[in-house]
């Protein structure tokens, strides 16, 4: 990982230079690709402030802490990034596993789609139907959305179809006897 590091009203150590690029050597493991540090140090009154921005792996994340102490800034400071940079790559993964399942459908759809030489595609929906009398059955077409409703006919026993025609009455369709 590039580091730079910036002292601001603080003496430059190179102690501090090392002790800050050897624990942004640990985040390398976090990160597919090269990334840039940029870290900052700065002493304001009491307070050892600490703030440290990557960049890389499609992503910026900033990180920033202030203590009594400038080596505990730092540490917290990293923890910090740490968890942003799990979190993220979490993201991403499940990100990808989602599209991967869309593509995947998607690519089992055209598999499905008919080409212009051969036959027309059938939809197949398996549906429960039970043993109503037609008004009963006039009254589910009122509660379900669909356009038809499939149905015993509780005196015949024999299958019907009740559909809802484009003028807003309804349509029975039953086989003869």
């Amino acid at each position: 990982m590039q580091t730079s590091v910036t002292f601001k009203n603080i003496d430059p150590s190179d102690h501090l230079k090392a002790y800050v690029s050897e624990k942004l050597d640990r985040l390398d493991k976090f990160l597919d690709n090269p990334a840039e540090a940029n870290v900052v140090l700065a002493v304001e009154k009491f307070r050892h402030i600490a703030e440290i921005n990557i960049a890389g792996d499609k992503l910026t994340i900033i990180g920033s802490e202030e203590t009594n102490d400038m080596y505990s800034a730092i540490d917290m400071a990293l923890d910090k990034l740490e968890k942003q940079i799990k979190k993220s790559k979490q993201k991403i993964r499940e990100r990808r596993s989602t599209s991967k399942n869309r593509n995947r459908s998607m690519l089992e759809e055209a598999d499905h789609l008919p080409d212009e030489d051969t036959e027309r595609q059938i939809k197949i929906r398996n549906i429960e139907y039970k043993p109503m009398d037609i008004e009963e059955a006039v009254l589910q077409m009122d509660l379900i959305e669909d356009n038809f409703l499939v149905f015993t006919n509780a005196r015949s026993d024999r299958i019907n179809v009740l559909y809802r025609r484009r003028d807003g009455h309804y349509g029975l369709i039953q086989p003869n006897s």
